[in-house]
């Protein structure tokens, strides 16, 4: 009798306290979990976008660069520091995922901006703009918004029924499109194009990177059920999602390491998060139709929310071009540069290639 009144107790006090944290913040205890490991991702994340760039710089000043096909930084053991450093904050990320919808999890990447561009202004000597302090706070501003308004987790039983949602039209097409795109990207613009436009190397990474987001988010439920009595590890569909994360995990840190070793990590950093974060909100709505559990209401503060987050990205990505290009008020996109050991700018085209030819 004690034992039954001491258990129903316990579940009491276990409900109450569930439901004065839905009451109070307006999330739940799953959402909690995830926007906790989500900031621990970012933290350890941002930190790794540094320390592999002091590994690829000492390594490229030995070896071939990673810009241009060298595999010298996989020798270089602060490369790895920061390589282990990234796994963490994946793992972090990668549990994330299995608590809390990808809208919720995927913006608080910004945070890793903030974290990689203040590194990178202390450690590497990369000029952070008084205009990118104020973009660091709108990316704060922007999560602070999207994580009050996000949706609740939905609640599935089965790694088949996340597989079932994958299989559905509108998803395969959006993985076509994603394939297509990113054998294009790497077959006809990466050896053209690959060193002077960030947006090839970073298309790739951003594109793989949202279909990655989707197969982690399946593959952490699946384990997150198995772990609690519901072996998953069974069903062929578990192991196809495995495949797939590592298949694209693979393809996105090949791609990254170019991006990070040709161009500026302030701006590498920025526009991944807003193509990466873009897409994979994109794939989630998709797939996992995270907004049929929202009002209109919900919908466009999130995305209000988002568009606060992109700004601050902006404001990180332009003034750094400014502190770098010596301007202040000019509004026209420059191409990033790479800077060498001395911190010297060089550029990576011809500003005459802008020119109109002379007739």
């Amino acid at each position: 009798m004690e034992a039954t009144t001491s258990t129903s107790t316990g579940e009491d006090g276990s409900s109450m306290l569930r439901r004065w944290v839905v009451s109070y913040t307006g999330m739940s205890t799953d959402n909690i979990k995830g926007l906790i490991l989500a900031l621990s991702s970012s933290i350890f994340i941002g930190a790794s976008f540094i320390v592999k760039k002091k590994g690829l710089k000492k390594a490229g000043a030995s070896g071939v660069r990673a810009g241009v096909g060298g595999y010298s930084y996989l020798y270089e053991p602060l490369w790895w520091v920061g390589m282990i450093t990234m796994i963490v904050g994946e793992v972090a990320n990668f549990a994330a995922y299995a608590f809390a919808p990808a809208i919720l999890v995927t913006p608080l990447g910004a945070l890793s901006i903030i974290i990689s561009a203040v590194l990178a202004h202390i450690i590497l000597r990369e000029k952070l703009h008084i205009f990118g302090i104020l973009g660091c706070a709108l990316c704060v501003v922007g999560s602070t918004t999207i994580v009050l308004h996000a949706p609740q987790e939905r609640q599935i039983e089965s790694v088949a029924e996340v597989w079932d949602l994958a299989t559905e039209p509108g998803f395969l097409l959006y993985a076509g499109i994603v394939l297509a795109a990113v054998i294009v990207l790497i077959y006809n613009f990466v050896p053209q194009y690959g060193q002077t436009h960030i947006m090839v190397y970073i298309g790739v990474c951003s594109l793989v990177g949202s279909i990655s987001v989707m197969s982690v988010k399946a593959l952490g439920i699946a384990l997150k059920l198995t772990f609690s009595g519901m072996n998953q590890l069974i069903y062929p569909q578990t192991w196809i999602f495995t495949l797939i994360v590592a298949t694209c995990v693979i393809t996105q840190m090949n791609y990254l390491n170019k991006a990070l070793d040709t161009f500026n990590t302030a701006v590498v950093s920025p526009i991944y998060y807003t193509m990466f974060t873009s897409l994979t909100i994109l794939a989630s709505v998709i797939m996992f139709k995270d907004w049929d559990r929202q009002n209109p209401t919900q919908i466009v503060t999130e995305m209000c929310g988002f568009v606060t987050i992109l700004s601050g990205t902006f404001l990180l990505h332009k003034t750094k071009d400014m502190a770098a290009d010596g301007f202040t008020t000019s509004l026209s996109f420059r191409l990033p540069k790479y800077s060498d050991e001395n911190g010297e700018g060089i550029p990576l085209r011809s500003q005459d290639s802008f020119r109109s030819p002379s007739p």
